[in-house]
């Protein structure tokens, strides 16, 4: 094997040390491979962590770039895609983990493919607090999100968590950076990707999720995601399932956003609780995007 890889890791406030260190470990392993890990802080405030962070550009072939204004999801993708040396990239998100060894060298086994996608799980040996919201909804999605389901509708269940990509395809083609709150970056990418008939090949290579933000946090970024959804509503549609349904049910569009306007303190306090329904986390997504119209 003679390759090279820009192994590329936005961070926001996150530690991501462990993550670094069992990626270089397994690229240092791997005979003929040349890579290097940037990890790039995306306007990170916690003073703490980037500093935990820095300790990686200590390791051969670590950047460690602090960046101090928030540019977003997209933008940071994109700045970090410009600042790789080698012609393939594989983008993992900072809160993820490496939960198989030879997780680089399935990759690299695809290194001709311009866009390879392998999922994520959440491991089998997480310890999550009862009661996570995030927990519960990424469980009830793990079937959708298997390998075999997400290679029958590619573009719709691709995620930028985990990625490899030609650098050239993605300079061609980058991310939205329209795209300033939490959301939807990665689907309305896997429509452009589509449009212009770039293939996206899934593969069972996934990284494990296991860190879940306290229900708060998580509804906070709920409704940052579905007012990202209802921005681009236009160009999102046949791209996401709330907003199929928001379609089929946009004769009921006043009576529910009624139903959001006198009861949607009333779901908010039960999801930030430590039972939360998904069965109201449901609903409380669905009128909440109508109460937005």
């Amino acid at each position: 094997m003679d390759t090279t890889l820009s192994i590329l890791i936005p961070t926001f406030n996150s530690d991501c040390t462990e993550l670094v260190n069992s990626l270089h470990q397994e690229a240092m392993a791997t005979t003929g491979l040349r890579y290097e890990i940037v990890v790039a802080e995306d306007g990170s405030t916690d003073p703490a962590l980037i500093s935990l962070n820095h300790t990686i550009a200590t390791l051969p072939d670590v950047r460690h770039i602090i960046r101090e204004k928030n540019v977003g999801r997209s933008a940071i993708r994109n700045f970090l895609a410009r600042e790789a040396q080698y012609p393939h990239l594989l983008f993992i998100d900072s809160h993820m983990s490496v939960i198989r060894p030879d997780f680089l060298r399935t990759y690299l086994s695809h290194i001709d493919e311009p866009l390879v996608y392998g999922g994520y799980i959440i491991p089998s040996d997480v310890v999550v607090p009862e009661g996570n919201l995030r927990y519960l909804y990424e469980q009830s999605c793990a079937e959708i999100l298997s390998h075999a389901n997400r290679q029958q509708s590619p573009y719709a269940n691709f995620h930028t968590s985990n990625f490899m990509i030609s650098r050239d395809l993605m300079l061609t083609y980058p991310l939205d950076e329209r795209f300033k709150r939490y959301g939807y970056e990665d689907v309305l990418w896997g429509k452009t990707l589509q449009e212009a008939g770039v293939g996206i090949h899934h593969i069972s290579n996934p990284l494990g999720f296991s860190r879940f933000e306290d229900n708060a946090r998580y509804m906070e970024k709920t409704d940052e995601g579905l007012q990202t959804l209802h921005e681009f509503r236009d160009e999102l549609q046949g791209y996401s399932r709330l907003l199929g349904v928001a379609r089929k049910l946009r004769v009921l569009k006043m009576p529910l956003r009624w139903f959001h306007a006198l009861f949607g303190s009333m779901m908010r306090k039960q999801l930030t609780g430590p039972h939360p329904s998904l069965w109201i986390f449901k609903v409380y997504r669905l009128t909440y995007y109508f109460s937005l119209t």
